[in-house]
């Protein structure tokens, strides 16, 4: 049974900003990339589209690869028209496009930097920027600390500068391990402030992922058993029906428990966990996840035994489709340990959470794409009414799913009486989605969006500090050192098929303390009320 909630009343459209972008000019070091064609471009075009950039921004495009402006122009629109959420409109592009200038960069050829600071210079002449500089770095890892250093020695950046602003944005992965992140974070303070450097994890930009602070510090239904008193556990899923999509190089450095658990799975465990922070300011919300990722312990030997699964996908069949296993995929060593499957438990050793165990798991090729949180809430003392087998009685617990995508949105599992003359309990779904405004009409916005407007506008709260990135490292170190140290034998990958919900261990680390994965397998909620 479903019951599906509708907005109690209209609001203000989510995608039209309500804060304008400064004069600034957005320089995007690897314009020619991926990120850039897939996220930045079409994200920046929206805003633009929504009024938030004003003819005081100007976009300037910096890569290697050697392009006119009319070039880089052309290439950008055509991004926006791909995988943009709004449709290119003359009028926004005509309005965009003086605004777009390239440069030629070559990381290691510090005049190229010279030239990217002229081009600057103009910008402030001609579209009166006020040598104001957002600078996102869109590049490998290995590239950043020197590129961040050229970009000072050049005048590009500068610490501290008095009036005006120069910060940079950090893509993911930050490091490799906690001693590189460490390094990473010295490298950078040599010549930017903490305040001038964004960590961004496009997780944070997401609206469901934001709700779960008003979830849980507006509503007076759920803050009071926010706790291990009334709450058995916590499971976080990402899952991915997709391979490694061409970049088999990258994930055999990477892995999943470095590509996702390090980041975008340990900001939602200190979300959920975090305590109430005194204001809405990013220092405080900051200072209440680290507090919450400093309560989680390292592991040792025997708890990454006890308390980890790796797994890497073999063949198998997504969507009726059959897919290769990840040894036959392009840039893969067809013999490689890389896992693409990676299972956590972890405690926080804190008053509010001892003895709630949160359960984290992610992986590539898997049955379902989803992203969600389960908020599994404790049984009552004594149920008074009957229950059928095991299985059964495990989905009459209380559960709140917080959907990330797709559908973002909640629901609330519940129990109720099933019409009939017996007294049969059954699960009913008390289901809100964002995209349900139907009255409104309009998609919710891209991560990106929120997260460029805030960097622009100098809010870090939704950007991780490097007290959080090294605590985040520090509990995974644990766990990918003794992985490293302790390779899985040739024949025990692959484990899983792909297609399938991944490892049979990984259903194990639940089994034996009497809970189960939950496996979204039935179309959404949003899916079944709209059929």
């Amino acid at each position: 049974m479903t019951a599906v909630l509708a907005p109690a009343a209209t609001a203000a459209p989510a995608s039209v900003p309500s804060r304008a972008a400064p004069p600034c000019a957005v320089v995007i070091v690897g314009a020619t990339g991926d990120l850039a064609r897939r996220k930045l471009m079409p994200a920046l075009y929206a805003l633009a589209a929504q009024g938030a950039l004003g003819e005081h921004v100007t976009i300037v495009g910096a890569s290697r690869q050697q392009l006119s402006d009319s070039e880089f122009r052309e290439q950008m629109r055509e991004a926006v028209a791909t995988h943009g959420r709004l449709s290119v409109q003359a009028e926004v592009w005509q309005r965009l496009e003086p605004a777009l200038r390239y440069v030629t960069l070559d990381p290691h050829e510090p005049r190229t930097y010279t030239a990217l600071r002229e081009v600057l210079e103009w910008s402030d002449r001609t579209f009166g920027t006020q040598g104001n500089r957002l600078v996102h770095l869109a590049i490998p890892p290995s590239a950043i600390g020197e590129t961040v250093r050229e970009l000072a020695v050049s005048g590009v950046v500068a610490r501290r500068p008095r009036d005006h602003f120069a910060r940079i944005i950090v893509e993911k992965p930050f490091g490799r391990d906690l001693r590189s992140a460490q390094d990473l974070n010295r490298r950078l303070h040599r010549f930017l402030d903490e305040s001038q450097i964004f960590r961004i994890d496009h997780y944070l930009g997401k609206e469901s992922v934001q709700n779960l602070l008003v979830l849980r510090f507006a509503n007076s239904v759920f803050e009071p058993i926010w706790n291990a008193q009334h709450i058995d556990h916590v499971q976080i899923t990402v899952a991915e029906t997709v391979g490694v999509e061409g970049r088999g190089g990258y994930y055999e450095e990477s892995g999943a428990l470095r590509d996702m658990v390090q980041s975008h799975l340990l900001q939602l465990v200190s979300l959920v966990g975090m305590e109430p922070p005194v204001r809405l300011d990013a220092g405080s919300i900051r200072d209440e996840k680290v507090k919450l990722l400093r309560s989680i312990p390292s592991l040792d030997e025997a708890g990454v035994l006890r308390s980890t699964v790796r797994g890497q996908y073999g063949p198998g069949i997504i969507d009726g489709v059959p897919v290769p296993g990840y040894r036959e995929e392009e840039g893969v060593d067809p013999q490689s340990l890389r896992e693409t499957y990676a299972a956590v438990r972890l405690e926080v050793d804190s008053w509010r959470w001892a003895g709630t165990p949160f359960y984290l798991r992610t992986g590539k090729r898997l049955q379902r794409r989803t992203s969600e949180i389960g908020v599994h809430f404790r049984r009552p003392p004594r149920f008074l009414f009957p229950t059928g087998s095991g299985e059964e009685s495990r989905d009459l617990e209380n559960l709140l799913i917080i959907r990330i995508q797709p559908d973002e949105g909640i629901t609330l599992c519940v129990n109720s009486k099933h019409r009939g003359a017996t007294m049969r309990v059954t699960p009913v779904g008390l289901d809100f989605w964002y995209s349900g405004v139907r009255d409104v009409g309009v998609a919710p916005p891209d991560a990106y969006e929120r997260l460029l407007i805030d960097a622009m506008l100098g809010d870090a709260t939704l950007f991780t500090r490097e007290d959080e990135v090294e605590e985040a490292w520090r509990f995974c170190t644990s766990i990918l050192d003794w992985w490293e140290a302790h390779p899985p034998a040739l024949d025990e990958f692959p484990n899983y098929r792909a297609g399938s919900w991944g490892p049979h261990a990984a259903d194990l680390l639940l089994a034996r303390e009497g809970r189960a994965w939950r496996n979204p397998s039935q179309p959404s909620l949003r899916a079944i009320a709209e059929s």
